[in-house]
């Protein structure tokens, strides 16, 4: 019976994530109303750089790894055949340009070690910054240290990523719902587990007044994952078996904080905090400015999914133009790296 339990588990978890990519590929699930918030700013143009462009330095590092710039191809996927594609083919691009590379959730291979090939791209990408992934609110469904490590361990990971998706458990047809006293076992992982942990909204943002409840836990980094990108309600909706659950997504599609809300609210509370900005980062100038605006890093899903999907040379060749993109906005604001963005007041926010 448990192995019968099990199997069936492992097939409805493996549909629903082929139904992700689907959606995510093929239907409109982006935010309509909220935007990501970038657009209230803009760089100010530097006529006479005084910089040659080809000594431009994207070179970062994060969590103590050295990245050729500073890009995060975000979790999106994998415990399907297609999901192992793509996941390897993003891996191949990731140790190119030592770019950073999270995995999408991995309890189905927790549940299911068969399918942990999907996730494992190690092999492919021995020196990037490869973080797991798991629910934070698995934590109150039987999942402890012993699976965090499992995760970890399986993929060879250098941090573990919990995300927080209560909207979409919400709206998910036979979500898990119970966030209760999560925080204090978050806290415990923090503690135990050998490698850092960054806690990750999946796209309705954190604010910095969860983002200081999450520090004080011990969270070594935060990932904002804002309002502007993709809707997991409304992919939740689509999906959606019954009258409820897709009202619920349609409703609730628009919700969350916006991303640059979300970066000038974590930075302002912390300083040092390592900081991910995700949430409809969609190019190199939306990286750019969400690094003037107090992010380490910029993390990105979409462009990456249909780039990996359509081959592995689209993918070489987004890599290659978010990294222009970038470079460019540094050489017109007369900036040679990113600490020095970061650093300058080249951003301003425009009012509307």
């Amino acid at each position: 019976m448990v192995a019968n339990a099990s199997t069936a588990f492992t097939s409805q978890t493996q549909a629903r994530k082929a139904d992700h990519l689907r959606i995510c590929l093929e239907e409109d699930v982006c935010f309509r109303e909220t935007t990501n918030g970038l657009e209230r700013y803009r760089f100010t143009h530097c006529c006479l750089p005084e910089l040659n462009f080809d000594d431009i330095d994207l070179s970062t590092a994060f969590l103590g790894k050295s990245l050729g710039a500073p890009l995060l191809i975000s979790s999106m996927t994998g415990g399907t055949e297609t999901a192992k594609t793509i996941n390897y083919r993003l891996a191949e691009v990731a140790q190119h340009y030592r770019l950073a590379m999270g995995v999408g959730s991995q309890r189905v291979a927790v549940e299911n070690p068969e399918v942990t090939d999907t996730f494992a791209v190690r092999a492919i990408a021995p020196d990037i910054l490869l973080l797991a992934n798991i629910g934070a609110v698995q934590l109150n469904y039987d999942y402890g240290l012993e699976e965090c490590r499992r995760a970890i361990e399986s993929i060879e990971a250098d941090a573990l990523i919990l995300h927080l998706n209560p909207l979409q458990e919400c709206v998910q047809t036979h979500g898990d719902t119970n966030f209760h006293g999560l925080l204090d076992k978050i806290a415990v992982l923090c503690n135990k587990l050998s490698v850092p942990v960054v806690a990750k909204e999946v796209g309705n943002g954190i604010s910095a007044a969860m983002a200081k409840k999450l520090i004080e836990a011990g969270v070594s980094a935060i990932d904002v994952a804002g309002a502007g990108g993709t809707s997991w309600a409304k992919v939740e909706a689509k999906r959606a078996k019954d009258l409820k659950q897709r009202r619920l997504g349609t409703l609730f599609a628009d919700w969350g904080i916006p991303t640059a809300e979300c970066i000038v609210g974590v930075r302002s509370l912390d300083s040092e905090i390592p900081l991910i900005a995700s949430g409809g980062v969609r190019n190199g100038l939306d990286a750019a400015k969400s690094l003037a605006l107090g992010a380490d890093l910029a993390g990105m899903a979409t462009p990456f999914l249909k780039a990996a999907s359509d081959s592995t040379e689209t993918l070489y060749e987004l890599a290659e133009l978010l990294q222009s993109e970038l470079a460019t906005v540094l050489f017109c604001t007369g900036n040679g790296s990113i600490a020095a963005l970061q650093k300058s007041d080249a951003l301003v926010k425009v009012d509307f």
